[in-house]
């Protein structure tokens, strides 16, 4: 049996990984390595990507800055979230703010070390990432759509330092980049939907805030629209392997979205449609696979 102090470590080692957010790191690292071998490096030996060791220091690096940012985002939303997403913000609160501001002085400083054994550009790189989401959580994020756009640029930033490494710019790559990047904009318009509650007693300046919840609607219809776009020319004119199934599926859930996002009219409505684009999202990352199918199944035989 687990002592009552044991137990409190525990709990505070499971609100540290609650507010970092430790699923979506290991899904974002597990992207990085599958957008390597298969879309940004798809002519190099598999051997060769996995054990790239400055691929390996820049995955590592992009985690800790990622997680240093969900600390300072927590840190400055700790008010907010008590009230959009109190369960959450009770496990979050089990470690201390002076605990997270120390830890994310710690993470950062760690991955710009660990970045100088790559480059110098790659310090800088990742100096200024670091700078961008301190800015992004103490100032931007309160700012109405800049704060939306910037936060979806955020999000693409650990794909951005793989591209930077591998120095590929075919035209396949940038449609890749402008889905996700729509989708993931789309998904920030959705959460300022969700929060407004909190957004409102802290407030945040967001667009539901400022220019009501219809123009919102209307604002995700259009991204979602737009996002169509990439998904159709992703389909018709490039190479993509069985992948293109996955942008079929997708043209349908976000039909369904659409029509869901037009009965929408509470929070737990807001959750589901986030919800979806999660799915949609997550989905894409192991969908990578089927964009060269054979070398899965190399592998799985060998």
């Amino acid at each position: 049996m687990f002592s009552r102090k044991n137990k409190l470590l525990l709990l505070k080692i499971l609100s540290l990984f609650s507010v970092i957010r430790g699923y979506n790191i290991l899904m974002i690292v597990l992207a990085q390595y599958l957008a390597s071998i298969y879309i940004l490096a798809p002519d190099l030996p598999l051997k060769e990507v996995i054990l790239d060791l400055n691929l390996f220091v820049i995955v590592v690096v992009s985690s800790l800055v990622i997680a240093g940012g969900y600390i300072i985002n927590n840190f400055y939303d700790a008010e907010k979230d008590l009230i959009n997403k109190p369960r959450k913000s009770m496990l979050d609160r089990l470690v201390s703010q002076r605990t997270k501001l120390t830890t994310y002085f710690v993470l950062n400083f760690i991955s710009v070390f660990l970045a100088s054994y790559v480059s110098f550009r790659a310090v800088l790189f990742f100096s200024a990432y670091i700078f961008g989401i301190w800015f992004y959580s103490h100032k931007l994020k309160k700012v109405a759509f800049l704060g939306n756009v910037v936060s979806a640029t955020l999000a693409i930033t650990p794909f951005f330092a793989v591209f930077v490494y591998y120095k590929n710019f075919d035209t396949v790559i940038f449609v890749h980049a402008l889905f996700l990047f729509l989708l993931i904009l789309t998904r920030e318009l959705i959460k300022d939907l969700e929060n407004i509650a909190g957004d409102l007693a802290q407030n945040y300046k967001t667009i539901p805030i400022l220019y009501g919840v219809t123009f919102s609607k209307a604002c995700i219809t259009i991204l979602m629209v737009l996002t169509l776009v990439p998904s159709l020319l992703l389909i018709e004119y490039f190479d993509i392997g069985y992948m293109y199934l996955y942008f079929i599926a997708c043209i349908f859930f976000q039909i369904g979205f659409l029509i869901l996002l037009i009965k929408a009219n509470s929070k737990k409505h807001y959750v589901w449609l986030h919800a979806i684009l999660k799915l949609i999202i997550l989905t894409g990352v192991f969908s990578i696979l089927l964009i060269d199918i054979d070398l899965v199944l190399n592998r799985i035989l060998h």
